[in-house]
């Protein structure tokens, strides 16, 4: 009988299919080799360890397959660990790769009618065709990749979900401070992250492109940009410019990764409602597994940080 990760106990020994979607070689204290692999259904994702790994196993384990996991759920720093005794290929007639697929727990008809209605809200005609445009461009990809290769809404779907969630914070942000370009920030957050399209190898069991490593979804997104304003006729525009500096800025520090900081009151807003809805994905998927009243493991992503999970005291 297969068994979903999100069912898994700890001391319980398990037989069951997993899709591999990261697999680390390294060499232990006593010089063995062992593999860190990163096992995935459509629940939930667990890390494995392949102790006193041989050569020939090692040669045959890849992120994208499913093999038949022999393995014994341990707790490592409070977390769930799956230890390997032994992975057996699966042929690709043995199972169904959408079980072992994480999507979006909103449809793609919502997802897509939030980010469509977004748009059609700009009022400002320059702006709207220029995001008009990159959508056109990227539509094919973007309601299928996931917003990143590890740490937050990394699922089938994740990268429209995290946009969706950051429209919702927009509007609500725009309704309360009517000082803020709501044509200017809606825009910039439906673009902003457009650049993980090509940073990112495949909707399912994602790798960073050799352009995402060497470049970064910023750079990729703000040259993007440009190359669609030339060919609408843009290139010159004050619209232009701001959406870039929004992308360019979004990241809100030099030191996470944007070439310059916010220097718009909309650029900075967008800044912290990204981080709000990245954070909170972080956050939530941390104490999911976590016990009302305890703390959960420290999340490298948020400061090494733990987060308490509050009692739902019910009167």
């Amino acid at each position: 009988m297969n068994r979903k990760i999100e069912s898994f106990k700890e001391g319980e020994r398990i037989s069951t299919p997993l899709l591999v979607t990261h697999v680390t070689k390294s060499i232990a204290n006593n010089g063995s080799p062992y593999l860190t692999i990163q096992l995935q259904d459509n629940t939930k994702t667990i890390e494995g360890r392949y102790w006193d790994v041989k050569p020939e196993i090692e040669k045959l384990i890849e992120s994208g397959k499913v093999y038949l996991f022999e393995l014994e759920v341990i707790k490592y720093r409070d977390k769930f660990q799956a230890k390997i005794s032994s992975a057996l290929p699966m042929a690709e007639n043995e199972y169904q790769k959408e079980d072992f697929i994480a999507r979006s727990p909103i449809s793609h008809a919502t997802l897509e009618a939030t980010i469509n209605g977004a748009i059609c809200r700009i009022n400002n005609i320059n702006i709207a065709r220029i995001v008009t445009a990159m959508m056109n461009h990227y539509q094919k990809e973007f309601y299928s990749y996931p917003a990143a290769s590890k740490i937050h809404h990394e699922f089938i779907g994740g990268l429209a979900t995290h946009t969706a969630g950051m429209l919702k914070l927009a509007e609500a942000i725009c309704d309360i401070y009517p000082a803020l370009n709501r044509d200017y920030l809606y825009a910039g957050v439906i673009v902003h992250d457009l650049g993980k399209i090509e940073e990112l190898s495949s909707a399912v069991v994602t790798e960073y492109t050799t352009a995402g490593k060497l470049l970064g979804h910023i750079s990729i997104c703000a040259a993007r940009l440009l190359e669609i304003g030339k060919e609408i006729g843009l290139e010159d525009s004050e619209e232009l410019l701001i959406l870039r500096h929004l992308v360019l800025s979004h990241h809100g520090q030099l030191e996470f990764g944007s070439p310059v900081r916010p220097e718009t009151m909309e650029a900075e807003v967008l800044s912290y409602i990204d981080n709000i809805d990245a954070r909170i994905n972080i956050i939530s998927k941390a104490l999911a597994d976590v016990e009302e009243g305890e703390f959960s493991s420290r999340i490298f992503a948020l400061e090494g940080r733990t987060f308490y999970k509050l009692k739902n005291n019910k009167e």
